[in-house]
């Protein structure tokens, strides 16, 4: 099993397995019978991440330490967020499925926000090359004709 390049393809497809994750639970699997669940169901980076810790949990460490070595092999914040949360959860003894309803809306709202943040940025990123390619061949054709029509008459 290879590790996740830090934010790669984890950082965009991490929403299905949690949200399968979360369905599992809230129809009345275990925390680690949602993750078989997952990991049979579903493909990608996060999930042979959830596959290596559910692994290592039938070998015999606990589930605590299983997850919490995902966050330095994937080093994704918004997943060590969701796995500290889970941790969290399981020492103080709160719902997992409550949980996993606020984990993943939580992940979108982030999501969401860093799509306004790119979106905010692109005007900025298009100003330098309007300015240098775009603009210059627009004053060629609208000023073109109007310098030949000038240099003509200041000729004759």
């Amino acid at each position: 099993m290879s590790t996740v390049p830090a934010g790669a393809t984890c950082h965009t497809a991490r929403e299905k397995p949690l949200d399968l994750l979360t369905i599992s639970v809230r129809a009345g699997l275990g925390f680690d019978g949602a993750l078989a669940k997952v990991v049979e169901k579903l493909k990608g980076p996060l999930t042979d991440e959830f596959r290596r810790a559910l692994a290592e949990i039938r070998v015999g460490k606990s589930r605590r330490e299983s997850l919490r070595d995902i966050i330095p092999r994937t080093e994704v914040p918004p997943l060590t967020n969701f796995i500290g949360a889970i941790i969290q959860a399981e020492q103080l003894g709160v719902s997992i499925s409550k949980v996993l309803q606020v984990q993943p809306e939580q992940l979108r709202i982030e999501r969401r926000q860093r799509a306004e943040e790119m979106a905010a940025k692109a005007p900025i990123k298009m100003l330098f090359p309007l300015v240098g390619c775009i603009f210059p061949s627009l004053f060629i054709v609208i000023l073109g004709p109007a310098v030949i029509l000038i240099v003509v008459n200041l000729g004759t």
